[in-house]
């Protein structure tokens, strides 16, 4: 595909939350690199630094959040907040970038930033909105919204090898347990923009999730365009919150290959005395802890050079390092398709939301990864080793690089990948 010509303008609208920021620039830089000019407008909290990426016009726009609604334990609540604060700034920006360029291509809006829908159709813009989990989430929306509830019983319903293996009805039971007010409301937002989207971005490969794509297209009147992984298609982007320690790239260089569980969440609980890890935890996540003061004295003296404990890791890097074996993880969707992308066996912990799908992914679907149940000592300790040192976890391994295979096949040049971008450009260019 050709570059497009400058004047081809493109407003990203980002939700700066962790998970949501990488894919977004990431999105960013790839449409750049295409010839489109990028204008990304984005809420004050956490905003992104611009000098990290001079090609791009940032615009800041108030959220009027309070330190009370970004710590509601309810996760839909801000999100709804973030909108309802949002919606009339946003639609003020997009309006004065309108009347300065006189034309936007496209705006590509975050799906937790649904508001951005209605304002896109107001203008008379083309809106296409970014999913930044998997293409089966969409599944769900509709379902918890009642919108169709007869016609996604019988998605559940259908007997094939993979639905039946994600087990959704199960997810769905689990998924719907004290949902609040504002998590119904959100849902139901949701479900509404993907149906009336002029397209859906996924950041994910079709072979990874191919029957369940095929009852999204199903659903959904707008094309769907899986062009993940973005973090293999776009160059290295600086987009952490929290400053990367590299230094345990200096620790796994000394340690043997496939020997290090990589640990990425909050609490490390018990691992044997003989599992070298590498432990990620960010400041504040441990509850009523700046960091690991909760743990108990002696501990780092007792783990010596068998453990490395870190604030943030350059994670790309990491999963890539050849001394890593395991990834024990949450299960979000960036982390399970990075894992993937460097055939690193998950030992999966979920612990709400989509994790809990993405869980059922790896361990029933792909059988790429073991599921932690329970955090008894015991329990944790022989998971482990089925993973990283028994005949199990050899075959899980020769899983998870078979379908490291699988990406890199469909990332080359004439491959799924390619064919998709080019699918949005001119979905971009077609009005």
């Amino acid at each position: 595909m050709e570059k497009q010509q400058k004047s081809s303008h493109v407003v990203l609208v980002m939700v700066t939350f962790q998970g949501h920021i990488t894919p977004m620039l990431q999105l960013a830089s790839i449409l750049h690199s295409k010839g489109f000019s990028i204008t990304i407008v984005h809420p004050e909290l956490n905003s992104p630094n611009p000098s990290n990426h001079p090609k791009f016009t940032f615009i800041s726009i108030p959220d009027k959040l309070t330190e009370s609604q970004l710590s509601d334990k309810d996760a839909a609540s801000p999100v709804w907040s973030l909108n309802k604060n949002c919606a009339a700034p946003l639609q003020q920006c997009l309006e004065k970038i309108l009347h300065s360029l006189h034309h936007i291509a496209a705006v590509i809006y975050d799906t937790l930033m649904y508001c951005a829908q209605t304002i896109t159709e107001d203008l008379g813009l083309l809106g296409i909105v970014l999913r930044t989990g998997s293409a089966t989430t969409m599944l769900f929306y509709p379902a918890f919204s009642q919108l169709d509830e007869e016609r996604i019983d019988f998605v559940y319903e259908i007997k094939s090898p993979e639905l039946q293996a994600l087990q959704l009805k199960r997810l769905r039971a689990l998924l719907s347990q004290n949902a609040t007010k504002a998590m119904t409301e959100v849902r139901v937002a949701f479900a509404n923009v993907l149906k009336r989207s002029s397209a859906i971005i996924v950041n994910s490969m079709e072979f990874l999730e191919l029957e369940a794509l095929s009852k999204v297209k199903q659903y959904f009147p707008a094309p769907i365009i899986t062009i993940g992984p973005l973090h293999k298609l776009a160059p290295a982007i600086c987009s952490s919150l929290l400053t990367e320690d590299d230094k345990c790239i200096s620790w796994l260089n000394k340690e043997a290959p496939k020997s290090v569980i990589y640990v990425s969440f909050a609490s490390i609980v018990n691992i044997d005395n003989k599992q070298p890890f590498l432990w990620v935890v960010r400041p504040g996540m441990v509850r009523g802890s700046e960091w690991i003061e909760s743990l108990p004295n002696g501990f780092k003296e007792s783990v010596g050079e068998r453990g490395c404990i870190v604030k943030w890791a350059p994670q790309k890097e990491v999963l890539a390092h050849a001394a890593v074996g395991g990834f024990w993880t949450h299960c979000g969707w960036n982390s399970t398709i990075e894992s993937i992308c460097e055939g690193v066996p998950m030992l999966c912990r979920p612990f709400f939301g989509d994790q809990h799908l993405n869980t059922s992914y790896i361990c029933n679907v792909w059988k790429i990864g073991l599921e932690l149940q329970n955090l008894e000592r015991g329990n944790i300790e022989r998971t482990i080793k089925r993973l990283m040192m028994d005949m199990e976890g050899n075959g899980i391994r020769n899983r998870a690089i078979d379908l490291k295979e699988k990406a890199a096949f469909y990332l080359m040049e004439e491959g799924s990948t390619s064919c998709s971008f080019n699918m949005l450009i001119k979905h971009i260019l077609s009005v």
